[in-house]
């Protein structure tokens, strides 16, 4: 679960670091406001890929750990009725 966590805290600092870089450079912009809206633009492109490509890469992981906790609940189930059998038998 501390791995959830850190993504979590890791994507809050980047956004706020983010925020944080695009209002230092409006601040000391020295270029035209057509030239930082293009700017900025692409910071946000460049933000919003890294998000989407981190979520991908958290998705992925998720599936990974269903299935082998899925794996590992169907080995549990058969390992319960071998022992329930032989308790039995």
């Amino acid at each position: 679960m501390q791995e959830g966590s850190d993504f979590s805290e890791n994507l809050i600092w980047f956004i706020a670091g983010a925020a944080l870089g695009a209002s230092i450079a409006l601040l000391y912009a020295p270029a035209s406001g057509k030239t930082t809206r293009r700017f900025l633009s692409d910071k946000s492109r460049q933000s919003r890929d890294a998000v989407s490509k981190t979520s991908r890469e958290v998705m992925d992981r998720g599936r990974e750990l269903y299935e082998k906790g899925r794996k590992v609940a169907g080995e549990t189930a058969e390992l319960f009725e071998r022992g329930r059998q032989l308790m039995e038998g």
